[in-house]
């Protein structure tokens, strides 16, 4: 009898989880990164997002450091970033790090929205649509950041992509005075700017919790596209090991830029202060904004370029909407995987093509190159339908094993089906099934 009451006694000690399930706070941070299940067979495509991460932190602080030195005004703005750079005790490695982790940042996504395409990670649409916020964001503040150090190339930087809002009907000229505060690029152009730069990065640490929420709501894809709710690993150890990897490459390439050679990506023009008197040769952004420049620029007409420049950036958020396969990764569309590179091919081009002077025979390629891009977007639906139709077969034939003579029984199948000879392709189709 003591024995069963001491079974139901209340008071008895119970058995604790470990201090990172118990505690609600930490509970919090322990489900979405420690003891996160994520699929088994993740490759190293998905360190990315964790190295966007990286570069936030990293654009965050030095940002915060520097902003404590530069002052938001036409006349002082350049002197203050030499200050930065000649004065200020390691003020040349903050500038530095935080000029060049704005190309690593773009190097980043680039290849997380690479992955997204080619694995199909776009059909978790809340995640992929807060994914193309986050991307658009992070265009605004980097162009915000661009016209800060008030160079000659920032200065009519500024001037030529703010222009683009007069090709707005109505409302175009007006938002373009509004946002110049003035007749043209000025001093309160240059606060306006510092401003955004500094508040805009916040409203992305949001958007980056909201893209994180979502995304472990459902869990992460996986090369495959399967379902993999039976078949996960906890983050940690697995992927945090792969994560310090990834970091460890990307501060060895990061600090070559800030320690070696960190004009590699930049624009020596922007060590000239600016001089709305004189106009440069050639005007050109950054070089992760040369594949938008060089569709603005291949067509001719302004109002036209503009719209097909912001449809070359904005038609991701029609990704979605265009997967006509069964399947979700390309890893089982060949044909697509050709399409796949190509716009990669296309992509790397026109960012090349945007560097280069505005001539013969640059401005042809720039419109071939133009057509490419779209046309890859375009054609992964259709190849996507007609390599699905292409494999489908008759059923008895599904044990048949994957060699030579399927694919000759597959496509003297398909074309008896084409040419309306129903009757011919299944009698060839039993022929071949007692091969």
């Amino acid at each position: 009898m003591v024995g069963n009451n001491t079974a139901y006694n209340t008071n008895a000690p119970k058995s604790v989880g470990p201090w990172r399930s118990t505690n609600k706070l930490v509970k919090i941070m322990n489900d979405s990164f420690y003891d996160l299940p994520c699929p088994v067979n993740l490759n190293a495509w998905w360190s990315f997002g964790s190295m966007l991460g990286l570069c936030l932190v990293i654009q965050l602080l030095s940002g915060l450091l520097l902003s404590a030195h530069y002052t938001a005004h036409e006349d002082m703005a350049f002197d203050s970033v030499v200050h930065i750079m000649r004065n200020v005790e390691k003020g040349w490695m903050l500038r530095n790090i935080h000029a060049n982790g704005s190309s690593m940042f773009f190097i980043c996504i680039y290849a997380h929205i690479a992955r997204g395409l080619y694995y199909g990670s776009y059909l978790d649409k809340t995640v992929w649509y807060f994914g193309v916020h986050l991307f658009l964001l992070t265009m605004a503040e980097a162009f915000l950041g661009y016209t800060l150090p008030w160079g000659q190339m920032s200065y009519w930087g500024a001037t030529v992509i703010t222009n683009m809002l007069s090709v707005i009907p109505v409302v175009g000229e007006s938002m373009l005075r509004y946002v110049w505060g003035g007749w043209t690029v000025c001093n309160a152009t240059l606060k306006r700017f510092y401003t955004l730069h500094f508040l805009l990065p916040f409203v992305m640490v949001a958007v980056v919790f909201l893209h994180l929420f979502f995304l472990h709501e459902k869990g992460s894809n996986n090369p495959l596209g399967i379902e993999s709710g039976t078949m996960c690993v906890p983050f940690h150890p697995f992927y945090t090991i792969k994560d310090l990897f990834g970091y460890v490459c990307f501060s060895f390439f990061f600090m070559y830029l800030v320690c070696v050679d960190p004009e590699l990506l930049g624009n020596h023009l922007n060590y000239w202060p600016a001089n709305p008197m004189k106009t440069p040769i050639h005007v050109q952004p950054e070089w992760y904004f040369m594949f938008a420049y060089a569709i603005l620029r291949s067509i001719p007409h302004k109002a036209g370029g503009v719209y097909v420049m912001f449809l070359s950036i904005v038609v991701l958020y029609l990704i979605p909407t265009l997967h006509t396969g069964k399947y979700r990764s390309l890893c089982f569309y060949p044909l697509n995987q050709v399409v796949f590179w190509v716009l990669v091919g296309s992509f790397i081009s026109l960012t090349w093509i945007g560097a280069r002077p505005v001539r013969e025979p640059y401005i042809i390629l720039g419109q071939c190159l133009s057509v490419i891009y779209f046309s890859s977007l375009l054609l992964n639906p259709l190849s996507l339908w007609v390599w699905d139709k292409l494999l489908e077969y008759p059923k008895f034939c599904v044990s048949r094993p994957v060699d030579l003579k399927w694919f000759k029984f597959l496509a003297y199948f398909k074309l008896l089906k084409l040419v309306n000879r129903e009757n011919s392709a299944r009698e060839w189709a039993n022929k071949c099934s007692k091969m």
